[in-house]
């Protein structure tokens, strides 16, 4: 069960699905997110345990992809609910952190255009990106994510004003979206990520 892709640099990378065992590289990963950077708004490092139920966790219903080359992991992403209740069905909220050392290689693109493809078959209709957003560009954070959602064809959908303090500094925080299916009166139901007969 595997999809192989060329990205930009010629790199052969294989996207797979995610499983708990990959929550130490996934961690891995995640770890400078947090120490360095205001992307995202955790202040402590989980723990693999609990990485690996947040995979666990996310399966349950949504994809959740990683990105590998030479069977070392340098990326991952994942969809979840925009919200819990099932009314929020056909709207996916979509996550992506790529090694800093791996940078530029296109896997955000490679990620998100794969979460798309399998999302469509889940019957998801929009997607949604909640990013952190400076008023300046700083050391904790530029506008890059913003800038890749864009290019992904994603639009602003609304701005939270300072709503986010990390490193001793107030962060907006900017939710964006992309419609990826017509939305119909009769809609069909939510395919769960279990359920779907995709890679299989």
């Amino acid at each position: 069960m595997k999809t192989e892709k060329e990205t930009a640099q010629g790199e052969e990378i294989r996207l797979r699905p995610a499983a708990p065992g990959d929550a130490v590289a996934l961690c891995r990963i995640y770890a400078p997110y947090v120490e360095k950077t205001a992307i995202t708004f955790e202040y402590e490092i989980p723990t693999a345990e609990e990485f690996a139920r947040r995979i666990h966790h996310t399966l349950e219903r949504y994809p959740y992809l990683v990105a590998e080359r030479e069977g070392k992991i340098l990326a991952y992403a994942y969809a979840g609910p925009l919200k819990e209740r099932a009314a929020y069905d056909w709207a996916a909220e979509l996550s992506v952190y790529v090694d800093p050392a791996a940078r530029h290689l296109g896997l955000g693109r490679l990620l998100y255009e794969k979460l798309e493809e399998i999302l469509k078959e889940q019957n998801v209709r929009v997607l949604y990106a909640c990013i952190t957003s400076p008023r300046e560009e700083d050391e904790y954070l530029t506008r890059n994510s913003e800038q890749f959602h864009a290019h992904m064809g994603f639009t602003l959908a609304g701005t939270f004003h300072h709503c986010g303090y990390k490193f001793g500094r107030w962060y907006d925080v900017i939710w964006m979206e992309k419609e990826i299916g017509e939305r119909l009166p009769d809609m069909p139901a939510f395919v769960p990520w279990p359920e779907l007969a995709f890679w299989r």
